[in-house]
This record gives C-alpha cells, structure tokens and sequence, in this order.
C-alpha cells in the first residue's frame, strides 16, 4: 500500500513493532534480544523465553530480507519439483518442509511443469533471494550445473542428471522393478508389457533396465514391442493402454513405470471390460491413495517420498556444513505392497 492512502474500510493499518521495543520491553540488550530470536548465541533459558513471549505480545516479525542481507544468505532453502498435482511430488514436498521446520527454515516452493526452461528460470529466482541451497527434481543437467556455478548447494532427489557435480538421493529403481518383474513372471506371465513415460532419465532407464534385467535372468524370450512409450498425463497415457490392449496378442500383464501410468491402464482396461486380475494383471511403480481404495487393490512398489524428502534435506544441510566434503549419492530402497491385481495369466 502506498505511503498516505487509506487503509480498506477506513482501518489504519498497525505499525510493525521494532527488535529494540522488544528489547525495552524485556529489559535486556538488542543483541541479547536477538540472539534470543533467532536461536543463534546463547541467552539463559528464563530470558529467552521472555524475550519471546514479549515478542510474540507485540506482534513482531523479523526483518528476513535485512538479515538475509547481513548474512549473505537466508534461513531458506528453495525446493522445485515437477509437478505438485502428482501426489508423489506433494509427499517429497512435505517432508521437506517438517524437517526444515524443525531446523528454523522457511521452504520456497515452485513448480517446473517438467519444462528446463521453467526450471531454470525458478534457480535463478532462488539465487536472488539468497537460498542457503536447493533441492531439486530435475528434468535437465542445466540446472544443477547452474546453481554449482552459482556456489549455491543443490540436491538432486528421485532422479540424477549430475553425477560427481553435486549430492543426489534416489531410490534403487533398477532392483524393484526387476523384483515385481520376477514375480510376474513366477505366476507364469510371459507377455507382460513395460508402459513407460520416458527412458533417458535414471528413473525411466533404471526401471526399464530392472524390467529386462528380469527377462534375461529368467531366461525368458522378451518380445521389445511391449515396450510401449506412453504420455505425461492420464489421457494421453490411456489411449496409448488402449492400443496395447486391443492388440491380437495382447499382454497379460502390465508393469506401469509410475503411478499417473497405473491409472491410464487401469481406465483403458475397464473400457475394455478386461477385468483385473482374471484377464489383465497390473504393477505400478509408486504408490498412492487410490490403489489400495479399489477393488482389486494394485500391486505397487511402495516409495515413501516423505522419506525420501527428508533424507534429501538431511543431504542438504551436511552438504551446507561441509561444503568441501565428497559429493555422494544416497540410494534407498524400496518395498513391494502386494494387492490383489495379479494372478496367474488366463488359460
């Protein structure tokens, strides 16, 4: 609001309190005000706790971008995803957000869409306000590159473009997939398909590696047609299950690569009144809300992103306190839950 125009409905608009009001109020020094504040420095319990029960009475809020200013970076790490409407993305989001909390720091969030441009135009939005580093989910190499030149720390989580450039936490896609892709084949499937978003990236590259790492330990024939390249979204990915389904020689089972492909399949076969299990076994990689809400639930490997958000920042702030250490790679693992959408291919 500018300086001199009047408030909506008449209502003047309160006046900030100020560091050294709390500090009169509490009978102490501005310093000593501060460092109750903030947490940095040591103030005796009893006065920390006065000084901000007084803050809180007067309704103050620090300065952040004076304080940024004083310390060359912020109390804030900024977090881009690629996109927020996919319920694995909100998980890793919110995981990253309890434990910055519980170390007093503030999380940007953005959305790329899944565009290198958007990407990058949101890293360089976090260097001008100072983050005190980034975690990412990239869809190029560019980015992290760009924030390493910037001497900005930056995670990459879930995937992994920057290898030896900078710290990743991802999932070990490669022997999951080959696990579900195994037990598929133990129920005697041997035409199951792979529907797949992409295959550059190390998610898409290392499930489809776990899928014919499968095949060749089994020593089963794979037929590479069934290696079907889908859409990014529900729609698009449906019409292409559609066209696999209807084939002569349909598969028996489908192994979907996330969980946005999971539901294209699942769509496309009641379209096609091909019941799951009796006629369509299916496997999602991620799992989410709506497969253990139908009936039969889907069999999904089960990443955790809260989990893997947490062990992301956790990544992040040693790599702020140690900025010389050698850059690494954490691999987590994970678990299988086992629904009722498989069963032995139909005679």
């Amino acid at each position: 609001m500018k300086s001199g125009m009047p408030a909506p409905d008449g209502i003047q608009p309160a006046r900030r309190a100020t560091i050294r009001e709390v500090a009169d109020a509490a009978g102490v020094s501005r310093s000593t005000a501060s460092r109750a504040l903030t947490g940095r420095g040591y103030v005796a319990p009893p006065v920390r706790d006065r000084v901000r029960e007084i803050a809180r009475g007067l309704g103050y809020v620090p300065d952040a971008t004076a304080r940024h200013l004083r310390q060359q970076a912020s109390q804030s790490i900024g977090v881009l995803v690629s996109d927020l409407s996919n319920p694995f993305y909100a998980g890793l989001a919110a995981g990253i957000s309890q434990q910055a909390r519980k170390r007093q720091y503030t999380m940007m969030l953005a959305d790329d869409g899944g565009s290198p441009e958007v990407e990058v135009e949101a890293a360089e939005a976090f260097v001008a306000l100072r983050v005190a580093g980034v975690i990412v989910t990239p869809v190029s190499a560019e980015v992290s590159t760009y924030l390493a030149r910037q001497q900005i720390p930056v995670v990459e989580v879930d995937r992994q473009f920057s290898v030896g450039v900078c710290d990743a936490v991802v999932v070990d896609n490669e022997n999951a997939a080959r696990r579900v892709i195994h037990q598929l084949l133990d129920l005697g499937h041997r035409r199951i398909a792979l529907v797949i978003d992409e295959m550059h990236w190390t998610t898409g590259r290392d499930r489809l590696a776990g899928y014919r790492g499968a095949f060749a330990a089994a020593g089963v024939p794979l037929d590479d047609s069934l290696v079907v390249t889908a859409g990014w979204d529900v729609d698009a990915a449906r019409i292409e299950a559609h066209k696999l389904l209807s084939r002569a020689e349909p598969p028996t089972a489908i192994f979907a690569a996330n969980n946005v492909l999971a539901e294209a399949v699942w769509r496309a076969a009641a379209e096609l009144n091909m019941p799951i299990p009796e006629r369509l076994s299916l496997v999602s990689f991620d799992d989410v809300s709506w497969m253990s809400l139908v009936r039969p639930g889907v069999t999904a490997v089960a990443q955790d992103p809260v989990a893997l958000g947490e062990a992301a920042i956790s990544q992040l702030f040693e790599r702020i306190q140690s900025p010389h250490a050698p850059v690494r790679t954490v691999l987590l693992s994970a678990t299988v839950a086992a629904r009722g959408s498989t069963a032995p291919p139909p005679a």
